[in-house]
C-alpha cells in the first residue's frame, strides 16, 4: 500500500503492525515537503533530524513490545504559535523571531508525541493569528491547493493546506473566530473547534484570550475524532482549561444518529431573512441543503441576535488582541505586517464601554442560544459566504453589495465562536469547483454528538476531504 495518502489510523495501524517502520513514514513526509512545500507555502520551518529520532525512538518501543501510542508513526505539523521546545514561537511575525527559544512543547503537541506521533515542523500562519487569508508580508501567503491562485484562508491557512496537499495527514490550528473552520472550508478539509476550554492552549500564542481554542485538521471523521481524544483532558497550565473527565469520542463514531435533533437555522421573517443564509453564495447554500437532505433534516431553529454577536465579537477580540501587543505597537510599528498593525491600533482606541457593553451582551447572547439547544442538538449552517477567493483580492459582491474579503470570510463562524461553541467544518466536493464546508454546531461539550453525525455523513459520502494529489503538477487545480 502506498502509505503517502494514507490517513492518520491507517498509518498508525500499520506501523504497529510493523507493515512500515516509523521512520519509513516519516522520510516519506519529509520528502514530500521538501518537493512540493515551495507550491504551497505551507512550512516555515522543517523539524526533519528530531522527527527522524523521535521515529527511530518509536520503531525501537515496537521492536521492545511496548506500545508506543495510538498515533505511532503518524506526522503532524502545528501552526508556528504553538511552542515547540528549542524553537522560537513565531506566531507568525517578524517581531518575535528575535526572540528566545521555547523550553518546552505546548500542551497539545506533548499529548500528540506522548501518542506516538512525529512532529515534522511549523506552518504558516496571519500574523499574531489575525486574519482570515494568510497572506503574511513576512513569510508569504499560503496557497489553495485546490487552486494555486487562492487563498488558504486563515489564519491556519498552513494548517489546511498543508492536509489537503497530502503533505502530512494531521496538523494543529487556532480559532479565535473561524481561523481553523474558514481555512478547513476552503481548503476542502476537516476543521474541528471543540468547546472553549476543552483542550488546553499552555504554550499557544493567544490572539484573544476570552475567545481563543485550539484544535486539529484532518482527512477523515476518525482521524479528528482520534486526535481530539489525545487531546482531551485538564491542565493546570491553562486555568481556562477544563477540569471536566475526557468523554472519548472515537468509540462512539458509529452509533445511530435517529435520535439526535438537527435543524436549519431561520430568522423570524423567514428562511431567505436568516442571518445564516442571507449574504452568502448560492452554492454555499446548496452545500448547506445537500447535507439536511443527506440525513432528512426538516427542523429549523432561530439563532437570535447573530448580527450583533458578529459586532460584539469584533469589539472584544480588537480590543483584546491590541491589549496583548500594546509595547509592541509603541516600539516597533514598522515591524508589524501593514494590515495586522493598522487593525490592532484600532482596537487599542476602542472605548472600554464599549468593550464592557460587549461582554454584557455576550452574557445575554449566550442564554438565549442555550435556550435553542433545548429543542435542538445539532444546527447546520454555511462555514463561509463563499469559496476561496484570489490571493490579493481586496472585495467581493456579497448580496448586491461590494464588501471587503478578508472580515468577511468569518460572517458565519464568529457568531459561534463567541460563546464558545464546538463546531465541525466538514468539507464538500463541488464537481468543476472550490469545496465549501459547512458547519455543524453544537452546545457546549457535545462533541460526541457532532462527531456521530459527522461520521455518518462521511459514510453516506457526502462529505469527504481528499488528497489533492496532482496539485503540484500543474498551475492550477
Amino acid at each position: 500500500m502506498n502509505f503517502d495518502s494514507a490517513d492518520a489510523i491507517t498509518i498508525s495501524t500499520a506501523v504497529r503492525e510493523g507493515k512500515i517502520s516509523a521512520v519509513e513514514v516519516t522520510k516519506a513526509a519529509l520528502a514530500r515537503i521538501a518537493t512540493q512545500n515551495h507550491l504551497f507555502n505551507c512550512f516555515t520551518t522543517i523539524t526533519a533530524e528530531t522527527a527522524l529520532t523521535d521515529a527511530a525512538l518509536i520503531d525501537r518501543e515496537i521492536a521492545q513490545g511496548n506500545d508506543p501510542g495510538v498515533l505511532a508513526g503518524v506526522p503532524f505539523a502545528v501552526k508556528n504559535l504553538f511552542d515547540i521546545a528549542g524553537l522560537t514561537t513565531l506566531a507568525g511575525s517578524k517581531i518575535n523571531a528575535v526572540n528566545p527559544a521555547a523550553t518546552q512543547d505546548a500542551t497539545a503537541v506533548a499529548k500528540l508525541k506522548q501518542a506516538g506521533a512525529v512532529l515534522v515542523g511549523t506552518l504558516n500562519m496571519d500574523e499574531y493569528a489575525y486574519g482570515f487569508v494568510t497572506e503574511n508580508s513576512h513569510y508569504g501567503a499560503t496557497h489553495n491547493p485546490h487552486d494555486l491562485q487562492r487563498v488558504a484562508g486563515g489564519s491556519s491557512g498552513g494548517s489546511a493546506a498543508a492536509v489537503a496537499a497530502g503533505l502530512v495527514p494531521l496538523t494543529l490550528g487556532s480559532d479565535t473566530n473561524g481561523s481553523i473552520r474558514v481555512p478547513a472550508a476552503l481548503c476542502g478539509v476537516f476543521g474541528f473547534k471543540p468547546t472553549y476550554g476543552r483542550l488546553s492552549r499552555a504554550g499557544v500564542a493567544l490572539f484573544s484570550s476570552s475567545f481563543d481554542h485550539v484544535g486539529p485538521f484532518a482527512r477523515s471523521v476518525q482521524d479528528i475524532a482520534m486526535v481530539f481524544d489525545v487531546l482531551q483532558g485538564e491542565d493546570d497550565r491553562d486555568p481556562i482549561c477544563t477540569k471536566r473527565p475526557p468523554e472519548l469520542c472515537l468509540p462512539q463514531l458509529k452509533q445511530d444518529i435517529s435520535d439526535i435533533r438537527i435543524a436549519l437555522t431561520k430568522s423570524a421573517e423567514g428562511i431567505a431573512a436568516d442571518y445564516f443564509t442571507k449574504g452568502a453564495e448560492p452554492a454555499a447554500l446548496a452545500a448547506v441543503q445537500k447535507v439536511a437532505d443527506a440525513i432528512e433534516v426538516t427542523q429549523y431553529v432561530i439563532i437570535p441576535e447573530a448580527h450583533r454577536a458578529r459586532a460584539a465579537a469584533f469589539v472584544i477580540t480588537a480590543s483584546e488582541g491590541a491589549n496583548l501587543h500594546l509595547d509592541k505597537l509603541r516600539l516597533r510599528p514598522e515591524d508589524f505586517d501593514p494590515a495586522t498593525r493598522d487593525r490592532f491600533l484600532a482596537g487599542a482606541l476602542i472605548p472600554s464601554s464599549w468593550y464592557l457593553q460587549a461582554q454584557r451582551f455576550r452574557r445575554w447572547y449566550r442564554d438565549r442560544v442555550r435556550e435553542v439547544f433545548q429543542n435542538v442538538d445539532i444546527i447546520l449552517a454555511p462555514t463561509t459566504p463563499i469559496s476561496a477567493p484570489l490571493i490579493g483580492q481586496q472585495t467581493m459582491i456579497l448580496d448586491g453589495e461590494e464588501i471587503l474579503v478578508r472580515p468577511h470570510l468569518g460572517l458565519f463562524t464568529q457568531p459561534l465562536s463567541f460563546i464558545g461553541l464546538p463546531v465541525l467544518s466538514v468539507p464538500i466536493q463541488c464537481p468543476n469547483a472550490l469545496p465549501l464546508g459547512v458547519q455543524l454546531i453544537a452546545a457546549p461539550y457535545n462533541e460526541a454528538l457532532i462527531l456521530r453525525v459527522a461520521a455518518a455523513l462521511e459514510a453516506k459520502g457526502v462529505i469527504s476531504a481528499p488528497v489533492i494529489l496532482n496539485a503540484f503538477n500543474s498551475e492550477a487545480v
